[in-house]
């Protein structure tokens, strides 16, 4: 018998096997004869598992400088093509849980907040002076105690909003949707109101007028009983 033939015995292999079934061979009876896996006091099987696990390595490794790693059929296949750019998506718009979180988000990225939906937002306390909230939706939205000065509100929706004591100097309300709003303790001084409609907003308890309208263009404005103010 001669030295490949004995390697491909000690491998448990006919003559001839691919490298492939070389290597799977090694592997398998390695797994078996590692020493690791007989018990430490045991010396007469540790060497003997030493032993067949060198005759192993010599086996396997005397085939394997015979035989191409890589079989003919590999060899000869031609590259895969480069695979294609992937596109690039655009980001996402952020979700937003409420309209209060879009509110902060937006005031971080740009003063303008023009035609923003702030449904039911809490800006309970907060400063939009100057702010640019034309046409914004901010029905049910609560901005008592709210600062407003030179806000810009034009044609915003402003239906059912508390506006408790909120500071709108010198705001811009013209043609503002402001029914069924509570405008009570509300300082609406110099501000611009032509057009809008107050139908049902509450400003005052019984014949008092608890809104402080001084200087207030109401021009065209709808008043909270319904009659156009001249």
């Amino acid at each position: 018998m001669n030295d490949l033939d004995q390697c491909y015995r000690v491998l448990g292999l006919k003559p001839g096997a691919s490298i492939e079934e070389v290597n799977q061979a090694y592997k398998d009876l390695a797994f078996i004869w590692h020493p690791d896996r007989i018990p430490p006091d045991n010396s007469r099987l540790q060497q003997k598992a030493q032993e067949k696990l060198k005759e192993l390595n010599q086996a396997r490794d005397r085939l394997r400088s015979l035989q191409p790693s890589v079989s003919p059929k590999k060899a000869e296949a031609k590259p895969a093509p480069p695979a294609a750019p992937r596109r690039q998506e655009p980001p996402s718009r952020p979700r937003y849980q409420s309209p209060s979180q879009y509110y902060h988000h937006v005031k971080k990225q740009s003063p303008d907040l023009s035609g923003a939906d702030l449904r039911g937002a809490n800006l309970k306390e907060r400063d939009l002076s100057g702010r640019n909230l034309s046409y914004a939706n901010l029905s049910y939205a609560d901005l008592s105690d709210a600062f407003l000065h030179r806000v810009n509100l034009q044609g915003a929706t402003l239906e059912k909003a508390n506006l408790f004591r909120a500071n709108l100097l010198q705001a811009n309300l013209s043609h503002a949707n402001l029914r069924d709003a509570n405008l009570i303790s509300a300082d609406l001084s110099g501000a611009d109101l032509r057009g809008a409609d107050l139908r049902g907003a509450q400003v005052g308890s019984k014949n008092r007028l608890m809104v402080k309208l001084t200087g207030t263009n109401l021009s065209g404005a709808i008043m909270p009983n319904g009659e156009i103010h001249e």
